[in-house]
């Protein structure tokens, strides 16, 4: 495979690859979602969705710093929709280009619904594809996000992380392993639910009750007659 540093790396082979069989590993584990409304952003407009039944995707994907696809807008600001708008979030690989990848993060949870999911996929800075990465990318906005420190930013944001997991070959190059978890695999996929809000009960004032006057009182008690 000849080594090139003037294309774009998310349009290599390799990661073509990698991010073509994320989506048969993540339908599984999404099947049991009731939400309707997704959103993927990616790094190439041409990458698969998971075949969710009933669900409606919104496509982003980052290009020369701005976001591409059903909407458009720079990547360095608010992403274009109302808080909550999506019971499922997934972010491919697009914290490895993102200006910004802290706010990116804090976005993508803004918009999550209560109850709902976000899915990020990337890199894993440890193995076989993190030395080929460095290299392809040198000189570029280009960064790998290490999953505890990805739990620290959700985890921030009122998410509880539900599974992580390792996916892919340990080298580039190679196929999509038909499982697709791979313990020394090249990329990672987490999945987390952010919080519903609990709601917080209503003091109740007591209201003042009138008590019968027992007609047996204790010895020594006298009467008071009201005029």
């Amino acid at each position: 495979m000849p080594l090139q540093r003037d294309q774009d790396i998310h349009a290599s082979v390799p990661l073509r690859q990698l991010r073509g069989g994320q989506w048969r590993s993540m339908a599984p584990l999404l099947q049991r979602e009731t939400g309707r409304r997704a959103l993927r952003i990616g790094v190439a407009d041409d990458d698969a969705v998971p075949p969710l039944p009933g669900v409606t995707w919104t496509r982003l994907w980052l290009a020369h710093g701005d976001y591409q696809g059903d909407l458009r807008g720079r990547a360095d600001e608010p992403l274009p929709f109302i808080d909550e708008a999506f019971d499922l979030v997934w972010l491919q690989h697009a914290l490895e280009p993102a200006p910004q990848v802290a706010a990116l993060i804090g976005e993508a949870c803004r918009v999550l619904a209560a109850g709902g999911v976000l899915a990020v996929t990337a890199l894993h800075p440890l193995g076989g594809w993190a030395p080929w990465f460095c290299w392809r990318t040198r000189g570029q906005q280009q960064s790998l996000l290490w999953p505890w420190r990805l739990r620290q930013y959700l985890r921030r944001e009122g998410l509880e992380i539900e599974s992580l997991r390792r996916l892919g070959t340990p080298w580039p190059g190679n196929e999509f392993p038909a499982g697709g978890d791979s313990r020394w695999g090249g990329g990672y996929l987490l999945l987390a639910r952010k919080q519903r809000r609990q709601a917080i009960p209503l003091k109740l004032r007591p209201l003042p009750a009138r008590a019968p006057v027992n007609a047996r009182l204790s010895p020594g008690t006298r009467r008071h007659s009201v005029s």
